[in-house]
C-alpha cells in the first residue's frame, strides 16, 4: 500500500513540475522545475527497483547537465519581454501536441486494461526481483546486444546535435578574442620574455 501511495505522490509532483517548466516565465525557474522533474522521476524508478537508472539520472542530469543549463541561462542576456510576447503565438501548436500525447496515453492504458498488450493487469505491481540479480548487468546486456545499433544511432544523433549547436552559436563579433592554438604551441621562450638592461641611476 505504501509504494502505491508514494507513486501517486511522486507522480503528482512530477506532473506539476512538468507544467511549471512550460508555464513559468522566468527561465531560471523553468530549469529548477526541470531539476524537480528529474528528482521525482528518479524516486519513481527507485520504487520499481531500478536503482542504477535512478542514480544515473541524478548524477548525470541533475548534477551535470542541469547545472550547466542554469549557468548558461543565468549568463545569457535574455529579453523576458520578448519571450512573453511570443508565448501565445504558437499556443495552438502546443495544445494540439498536448492533446495528441494525452490521447496516446489514454489509448495505451485502455488497450492494456483490455489485455491487448499481453500483460497480466491483475498483479497490479511489478514482479519482485529475485535475490542476487543486478539490473545494471541486465541493462548493459540488453543495451550492448539487442539494442546496440539503436544505441550507436542515438550517439551519432547526439554528436550531430552538439556540432550543429556549436556551429549555430559561433558568431564572429567585433572585438571577440579567439584562441589560436597553432600560435600558442609554436611560441618560444625568447618570444615571451625580453630582458632589458638599464643603466643605474644615482639619486641626489
Amino acid at each position: 500500500m505504501l509504494p502505491l501511495i508514494l507513486f501517486y505522490v511522486f507522480s503528482s509532483v512530477l506532473v506539476l513540475a512538468a507544467l511549471a517548466v512550460i508555464v513559468a516565465r522566468n527561465p531560471v525557474y523553468c530549469a529548477l522545475s526541470l531539476v524537480l522533474c528529474f528528482l521525482t522521476s528518479a524516486a519513481i524508478w527507485l520504487l520499481i527497483e531500478a536503482e542504477f537508472l535512478a542514480i544515473v539520472l541524478v548524477l548525470v542530469y541533475v548534477g551535470a547537465v542541469m547545472v550547466l543549463f542554469l549557468f548558461v541561462v543565468m549568463m545569457l542576456d535574455i529579453n523576458l519581454e520578448e519571450l512573453r510576447s511570443g508565448f501565445t503565438r504558437f499556443a495552438w501548436l502546443g495544445w494540439i501536441t498536448a492533446g495528441v500525447i494525452v490521447f496516446e496515453i489514454v489509448g495505451v492504458v485502455w488497450w492494456k486494461r483490455l489485455g491487448g498488450l499481453g500483460v497480466d493487469v491483475s498483479r497490479g505491481a511489478a514482479a519482485p526481483v529475485p535475490p542476487g540479480s543486478s539490473n545494471t548487468q541486465e541493462l548493459g546486456a540488453l543495451l550492448y546486444s539487442k539494442y546496440a545499433y539503436p544505441f550507436e544511432i542515438a550517439a551519432m544523433l547526439l554528436l550531430v546535435a552538439i556540432v550543429a549547436a556549436i556551429s549555430l552559436t559561433l558568431r564572429h563579433r567585433q572585438g571577440l578574442k579567439l584562441q589560436d592554438v597553432n600560435r600558442q604551441t609554436s611560441a618560444q621562450a625568447r618570444d615571451r620574455v625580453r630582458l632589458v638592461k638599464m643603466g643605474s641611476e644615482q639619486r641626489e
